[in-house]
């Protein structure tokens, strides 16, 4: 289980999953983490076929992935919808892996502004119209709702992975950095930002941002993939 490799996160492949299926046949892991925006226009098993039983696929949604309804359906009707790791725990090849899907909405809730909605539950019941069969536009899908965010501080992980950065990035949110260190991580993987860069935050948690279209190992190393144009 020492293999650095067994792991692998992808940032954004933004319509190019290219390098990281050139990634997989390279390093054959045991698990690939994706980290969200994947602009579908087929579903994911089907732009993932080629490496389906190479490895096993798992994912975070990011915002992109509910830009449209054939986004959104090409991943959370895909076969690989059972995958998703958001709000969850799951245990990955003897690591504990925790997803946060999704972005912060200045409606909903934008750190560190005060929350404007506390459920959604308290949301669709306010709503004027039909309140009573109302359901989430893909807009509010996409959001980081708090009450769910803050249900995730009772859980324990080993890495944090997550759509959004955390306070380490100049764009990104401290909130997410005292979620990591209330579930005992010392790992966020992060994409959505499109950069690579490793940083020590408190409570000594390593943050590695991944770029789009690059793959890492567990320990936050890029893998250099010459042979595939990116």
């Amino acid at each position: 289980m020492s293999r650095k490799d067994r792991i692998l996160f992808a940032g954004d492949p933004h319509g190019n999953f290219k390098p990281l299926i050139s990634a997989v046949h390279k390093h054959q892991p045991e698990a690939v983490v994706l980290l969200g925006d994947y602009d579908l226009d087929q579903p994911l098993n089907v732009c993932l076929e080629e490496i389906l039983q190479i490895t096993k696929i798992w994912w975070i949604a990011g915002n992109h992935d509910f830009e449209t309804p054939d986004k959104y359906n090409n991943l959370f009707h895909s076969s690989l919808a059972d995958c998703s790791l958001h709000l969850k725990v799951t245990d990955i090849s003897g690591v504990r892996i925790a997803g946060l899907g999704g972005i912060f909405l200045g409606r909903v809730w934008y750190p560190p502004q005060p929350k404007k909605w506390l459920t959604k539950q308290h949301f669709l019941a306010q709503q004027i119209s039909n309140s009573a069969t109302q359901t989430l536009s893909l807009k509010y899908q996409s959001a980081i709702w708090p009450e769910e965010f803050e249900a995730m501080k009772e859980l324990k992980a080993d890495i944090l992975v997550s759509h959004e950065a955390p306070g380490s990035h100049r764009h990104g949110f401290s909130v997410i950095s005292e979620l990591a260190a209330a579930m005992g991580a010392k790992q966020i993987i992060h994409g959505h930002l499109h950069e690579n860069y490793m940083r020590r935050i408190k409570n000594n948690i390593h943050v590695v941002g991944v770029a789009n279209r690059c793959v890492i190992d567990l320990y936050g190393n890029m893998l250099h993939l010459t042979d595939v144009t990116q």
